[in-house]
């Protein structure tokens, strides 16, 4: 679906950001102004009103190509103790998201405004969901933003242990197979870091984001490969 832009959604140039990565106040989470934000390089990330515009420099990113899987995760793997989907229950993964504070903080920036935006996003085939099941119950996913061929991460949850580390790896090996080479992780995370993220350059990163979300993506809902075997192309590290 094309959007038109209008002109009370643009936003700064992200090079203008304060240097903790804050690059303005206000707006609303119309569909519009996330589509445009995610464009750019821009994300809104805030626990109270106003909402908060960011573009931090340095950026954390995944190439799909380099995703680093430990011998014990890909052991985990193997023993298919998960049923691993996409787009199946993107409501619960982003209310579980929701509930669920990150380290250091006691309560979530998922607000019942940000997650109706997202969730709107997902019925737009923009926003989606990769979960993890055990025994028909949900215990693990993440959910996360694709533009061309870019996919910005936003948020994971994990009820049993590794159950967000394996839905993670399938999920980043299908973008592969779709040749999605850059996953937005926005920020600086250990856990990330240990699957091969690094962090690039704000303005290196918005130089492939303009190349990358010009290109035709896949349309939503997202299903795995038929024949997609997330073992297949890993690199195991020890």
């Amino acid at each position: 679906m094309v959007f038109s832009i209008p002109r009370q959604h643009l936003f700064p140039d992200p090079a203008l950001a304060e240097p903790n990565g804050l690059l303005g106040v206000g707006g609303d989470l119309d569909p519009n102004r996330l589509i445009l934000a995610y464009r750019q390089g821009i994300f809104p990330w805030y626990s109270h009103a106003p909402i908060l515009w960011w573009s931090p420099n340095p950026r954390m990113v995944l190439h799909s190509a380099d995703l680093h899987v430990r011998r014990s995760l890909a052991k985990r793997i193997r023993q298919a103790r998960f049923t691993i989907t996409l787009d199946r229950a993107f409501d619960t993964v982003i209310e579980r998201c929701a509930s669920r504070p990150r380290p250091g903080q006691t309560g979530t920036w998922i607000t019942p405004q940000m997650m109706a935006a997202y969730r709107h996003l997902h019925a737009l085939g923009y926003a989606h969901s990769c979960e993890a099941w055990q025994d028909g119950t949900l215990v693990g996913g993440l959910y996360g933003v694709a533009i061309g061929k870019v996919y910005s991460g936003e948020s994971m949850f994990t009820d049993v242990p590794d159950a967000s580390k394996v839905a993670f790896v399938h999920f980043v090996r299908q973008l592969h197979r779709w040749k999605y080479p850059l996953i937005d992780c926005q920020v600086y995370t250990e856990h990330l870091a240990n699957f091969g993220a690094g962090e690039m350059p704000r303005h290196l990163y918005l130089e492939k984001l303009h190349d990358l979300q010009r290109l035709e993506g896949r349309q939503g809902p997202w299903t795995f490969d038929s024949d997609f075997d997330p073992l297949a192309p890993l690199t195991e590290e020890g």
